[in-house]
């Protein structure tokens, strides 16, 4: 590789949605109560079955909200499964707690493509231009929403300088 091409593959932003630590402690407590609710409704024995069967496939149904990964590398934005190439990117807005309400809501689009979960207040709308794709735009959600959207721009300009070139 030459000082003058970037590295296309290198990560330059990742993060990991992960769930906080109250949505860990609702699930268990709810599980919790279902345990007790069987224990006592159906008058189980043993005791314990129930808690050794809903507490552990509780922890089991969590596990996967964990995984949501949102990075950027030199040609392409990853979200969980999905990839975007970069050089499709038109724009990135950074969205607080209201413009994402905005985004999701009243000015959302039937076609576009939205990752976000719900204990993740602020987002990132990216704008895309493609005419073989009629995804309109992208709407992912983001701890760090003003350092994604300047990454992304950065990124986007970058293989687009590099593809025209």
């Amino acid at each position: 590789m030459t000082a003058e091409s970037p590295d296309r593959t290198s990560t330059t932003h990742q993060e990991r949605l992960t769930l906080p630590w109250w949505g860990w402690l609702v699930a268990l407590v709810t599980a919790a109560v279902l345990a007790l609710e069987a224990v006592f409704g159906l008058a189980l024995r043993p005791v314990w079955l129930p808690f050794a069967v809903l507490l552990p496939l509780a922890v089991l149904l969590m596990i996967p909200l964990n995984r949501l990964r949102v990075a950027v590398t030199g040609d392409e934005l990853l979200v969980d499964d999905a990839r975007l190439p970069v050089a499709v990117i038109a724009d990135v807005v950074a969205l607080d707690a209201e413009g994402k309400r905005e985004a999701l809501g009243v000015g959302s689009h039937p076609l576009a493509f939205v990752v976000q979960r719900p204990w993740i207040g602020t987002a990132v709308q990216v704008l895309l231009d493609d005419p073989a794709d009629p995804t309109p735009f992208w709407i992912v959600g983001t701890r760090h929403p003003v350092e994604l959207a300047t990454t992304l721009r950065r990124v986007s300009r970058e293989a687009r300088a590099a593809h025209s070139s």
